[in-house]
């Protein structure tokens, strides 16, 4: 059986593997591609050429009437303002709390503290579908249907998970010396971790905030569940519920769908600098 490295005219053995690693790859990345591709395409084609079958094509000329359409409609301003009035204050309460108890579990440990922290992270392996019905009834009971309240609570609540966790590994990474000298300074717990532990950590606290910003931007159950009316709406409710005259206006829903990925995109650009050392921090020690 012939070997698979081959003798390299100029007397190194060749490898082909990160060729084909590298031919894998790209064929991956297009074939993810695809989707946002066709997306990108029905943006800017009219809803007829869409329905003509005319979709992988590169149009003549660029329609951009959905974009116009989709800027100028009322519905599509209150989708946005209410999935920003969700995602800010449950990306900013559960990245507060995940500091706060990351800090405690890992530089001020307690008796009972390791079993609080086991019980907290189990929360990240509960499905939503599980909680889905006791939420609702809740909610129900106290008049928070349709209203944001319930989905703010709940992202919270399955955020902080995932922010102790985070947080409780990078801090345990923190030299005590520096807690310890800081104390000798006059500062107090509370000092310590604004001005000493929070600064080191933008690393963990950029993965934290994308992750969550995302995850709460892009949700489609939650609203679904605890929100009626068109008021409540956030934008991927809204991006199913667009509809044209007489069909899906795929147009519309195409340029919805661009428009409705640049929060998210700003966030991962703004947090670049610290995500993949922050998505790293941790899986090396010693």
């Amino acid at each position: 059986m012939a070997d698979v490295h081959a003798i390299h005219p100029a007397g190194k053995e060749f490898n082909p593997w990160p060729a084909v690693i590298f031919i894998v790859l790209v064929c991956l990345a297009l074939l993810f591609l695809a989707p946002t591709a066709g997306v990108l395409l029905s943006s800017i084609k009219t809803t007829r050429e869409i329905a003509l079958g005319d979709l992988w094509s590169i149009p003549d000329r660029l329609y951009l009437g959905n974009f116009t359409e989709v800027l100028q409609n009322p519905a599509v301003h209150r989708y946005l303002l209410n999935t920003l009035m969700v995602a800010i204050p449950a990306t900013s309460v559960s990245l507060a709390l995940g500091v706060l108890a990351g800090y405690v579990f890992a530089k001020l440990p307690f008796r009972g503290s390791e079993a609080l922290f086991l019980v907290i992270i189990a929360g990240m392996f509960f499905p939503p579908q599980v909680i889905l019905i006791p939420l609702y009834r809740l909610f129900n009971a106290v008049g928070l249907i349709d209203t944001l309240w319930p989905v703010i609570f709940v992202h919270i609540a399955m955020g902080l998970p995932i922010c102790t966790l985070l947080m409780r590994n990078f801090f345990a990474t923190v030299p005590n010396a520096l807690r310890e000298a800081a104390i000798l300074e006059g500062a107090n717990e509370w000092q310590v971790l604004t001005r000493v532990a929070l600064p080191l950590s933008l690393p963990a606290l950029a993965v934290l905030a994308t992750l969550q910003f995302t995850w709460i931007w892009n949700d489609f159950l939650w609203p679904l569940i605890f929100t009626q009316s068109d008021e409540k709406r956030t934008i991927m409710l809204g991006l199913v519920n667009l509809k044209g005259q007489y069909s899906v206006a795929w147009g519309v829903q195409g340029a919805l769908s661009l428009i409705a990925s640049l929060p998210t995109l700003i966030v991962f650009l703004f947090f670049q600098r610290y995500f993949i050392k922050g998505m790293t921090m941790g899986a090396v020690k010693g």
